[in-house]
């Protein structure tokens, strides 16, 4: 059983972390939650922890094992603290603001025997590993291209905004969908961006589109947009013999939204209705046209956890390697220049 302390206790510790890791509970107990001002925390405290304005209530408690960074800025900064303090740590995405900042985070993680790890739980998004199972079935023939997008219609939001490279919709959304592809395809061996503000200087980042290229015919593509009144379908997939899409996207965060938890009592959690399947259309080997509704597999972020429990106390191969952070935030920090 690990011991968890949290660095934060805002959305991200209530809604998208602590569930998770409450679920659990044969592996993990949530200790203790740091935050600089409690009477600021708005979420209804998470049953058995202990919520403190005491950092070192955290980073020097000999008992906790693991600490979750899910601050929304200072990553780099309380990441390293963490390290230092001799502990085990996850840290929000998109991680850090450079490479170089988490080249030398990993390098200390190395150098005290500490796990460091990017929380990348949309690894685990059901329409996501439900492209990677009709990809491996291969009904759609041999993959050469996929679009994966992930489309807002927030003209309030990006009219509010300042321009933040750490707050921008790239560095904020497109750490998302470049890990989904970075994790199941590889590593590029080249890439273009185009980022964009569609509303003019000077606001925040509202658009972007990657192409990640892998060997002959693979392309991968990455695009979003804040001004999207109807999004684009979530990820669709090209092959030889075929395509795939679907249309929705995984419908934990929906439900989170909702205060619908992953709890016992809740056991269709997450799950997609019929009307959500995503469709493949592709030719048999009979040489016959074929559409097939697909069933979603089912999405799940405790599996993240379930991962950086297998690396403390097994020595697994962290989940989320240090090379695919490193190569997501090169591509950020690239992309961002093109705004200002």
């Amino acid at each position: 059983m690990l011991q968890v302390g949290f660095l934060g206790a805002g959305k991200s510790t209530h809604r998208y972390q602590g569930p998770f890791i409450a679920k659990l509970t044969d592996k993990f107990h949530i200790k203790t939650i740091w935050a600089r001002n409690l009477s600021h925390v708005k979420w209804e405290q998470i049953p058995g922890a202990v919520y403190t304005e005491n950092i070192d209530d955290v980073l020097q408690d000999p008992d906790i094992d693991l600490v979750v960074i899910s601050l929304p800025v200072l990553h780099y900064e309380y990441t390293k603290k963490t390290l230092l303090a001799g502990k085990n740590v996850v840290c929000e995405k998109p991680f850090t603001e450079s490479r170089a900042q988490a080249e030398e985070l990993f390098d200390l993680a190395k150098e005290k025997g500490l796990l460091c790890m990017c929380i990348q739980n949309r690894r685990f998004d059901s329409d996501f590993l439900t492209a990677q199972a009709v990809i491996e079935s291969g009904r759609l023939g041999d993959i050469y291209e996929v679009e994966m997008h992930y489309d807002y219609y927030r003209k309030d939001v990006v009219d509010a905004g300042k321009f933040d490279p750490f707050g921008s919709f790239l560095y904020q959304h497109a750490c998302h969908t470049l890990d989904q592809a970075i994790s199941y395809f590889g590593i590029p061996h080249d890439y273009h961006a185009e980022v964009k503000q569609l509303l003019g200087s000077g606001r925040m980042n509202d658009y972007f589109d990657i192409d990640l290229y892998y060997d002959a015919p693979l392309k991968v593509n990455v695009s979003s947009s804040y001004m999207r009144i109807k999004p684009r379908p979530k990820i669709t997939v090209y092959g030889t013999k075929g395509m795939f899409v679907k249309t929705t996207e995984d419908r934990q965060e929906y439900d989170l939204k909702r205060f619908y938890m992953p709890t016992p009592d809740h056991p269709d959690f997450g799950l997609d209705r019929e009307r959500d399947y995503g469709t493949a259309y592709y030719y048999n080997e009979h040489d016959e046209y074929v559409e097939d509704l697909i069933k979603t597999v089912n999405g799940d972020y405790s599996r993240y956890y379930e991962a950086v429990y297998d690396s403390i106390v097994s020595g697994a191969t962290p989940l989320v390697k240090p090379e695919e952070t490193l190569k997501q935030l090169e591509i950020l920090e690239t992309g961002i220049k093109q705004c200002q």
